[in-house]
């Protein structure tokens, strides 16, 4: 972000900030066919990967992209580090294998694991070796890596061994459970302490998890909140923002427990229900659905950021800690004028 971005961000945190503002979550779903490149192009080459972002700012120079300037391979780089296989595509994110079928195979798999080292394990050196060399060039355009970004423990878990044989292993399993989070868990903030060595002016951190939406309350009080908790926990100071687009209420009550600054959630849960349930501290990032930039017309986007825009106030009475978007990232396919027509409804209010 450029200074003036990062203090617009801020004003929004504490409540300050008068207007109305739009920020999206963008990553590898939407950049190279919004730009016109391959997907390996966009992992593989920094220079394009450095153009795109360059060309999505100049687009939209009123959005708060966020993380922005995010250093990813999809999924695959929290992963990568444990040994799974992984497959990548022209024109598709990267594929990850689980590393056991079977709960049969995930105690002693899990046993057998050992906590990846971000600087030189996976595809992770790769990617600080990107934040290294690219900060020189966001100096001289006025930008700097701001915001860090790691998978969750429980999302990380998931991809080792698929989110049927994780749920599974929790509730049958627990011991085994609890041994695989500590690991996961450890990754996620090594990977983000290495991340934040690397890029010396980064001020927070995003977490995107989305398996925290699917325990029930007691689930999710035992298998998730504390491996989240721990990650927050561990980065006083920085700002926290957490992604969860899962369609379940169960976390909501307890996001202020975690210290987040910032929650994008799902566009299936009402934003003045998601309101109600996290208490007026935390930035609300959200909550036109996704498909919409992709399918709908623009008519239609601008008529569902009202209703978006509307719903919040009927809760919170005004647009202090709303931060206009989509209720999860821009997906595949997401067009630049319903993006636009998000803006428009941002600015005429």
């Amino acid at each position: 972000m450029t200074d003036t971005h990062m203090n617009l961000f801020k004003s929004i945190l504490s409540g300050e900030n008068e207007k109305l503002h739009v920020g999206l979550i963008v990553d590898s779903p939407w950049m190279p066919g919004y730009c016109g490149i391959s997907n390996i192009d966009f992992y593989a080459q920094p220079d394009v990967w450095f153009n795109s972002y360059v060309k999505i700012k100049k687009d939209f120079p009123d959005i708060l992209f966020l993380p922005d300037w995010w250093a990813e391979y999809g999924m695959a780089t929290e992963p990568s580090g444990f040994g799974i296989k992984f497959s990548f595509y022209d024109n598709n994110l990267p594929s990850v294998y689980a590393l056991a079928a079977d709960m049969e195979d995930v105690e002693e798999l899990v046993e057998g694991l050992k906590v990846p080292d971000p600087r030189k394990d996976g595809l992770m050196p790769l990617l600080l070796n990107l934040q290294k060399q690219m900060q020189p060039k966001l100096k001289d355009i006025g930008e700097k890596i701001n915001i860090v970004s790691a998978r969750g423990p429980m999302t990380i878990a998931a991809h080792l061994f698929s989110v049927t044989e994780l749920l599974l292993c929790a509730k049958v399993e627990p011991d085994v459970y609890h041994k695989l989070l500590k690991k996961t868990t450890q990754l996620c903030k090594d990977w983000l302490s290495a991340q934040l060595e690397v890029c010396s002016d980064a001020e927070g951190i995003l977490v995107l998890d989305d398996i925290t939406g699917f325990f029930s309350k007691l689930d999710y009080e035992q298998f998730a909140h504390p491996y989240l908790k721990e990650v927050f926990s561990a980065f006083d100071g920085k700002i926290k923002l957490l992604h969860n687009d899962t369609a379940n209420d169960t976390p909501f009550p307890y996001m202020e427990d975690l210290g987040i600054d910032l929650l994008n959630f799902t566009h299936e849960r009402g934003i003045d229900s998601v309101r109600k349930q996290t208490g007026d501290k935390i930035v609300l990032l959200g909550n036109i659905p996704p498909m919409s930039l992709s399918r709908n017309t623009p008519d239609e986007v601008y008529e569902l950021a009202k209703t978006c825009i509307n719903d919040y106030i009927k809760e919170a009475g005004n647009t202090k800690r709303l931060l206009l978007s989509v209720g999860g990232g821009v997906p595949m396919g997401a067009k630049g004028e319903n993006i636009k027509a998000i803006l428009k409804a941002a600015s005429e209010f």
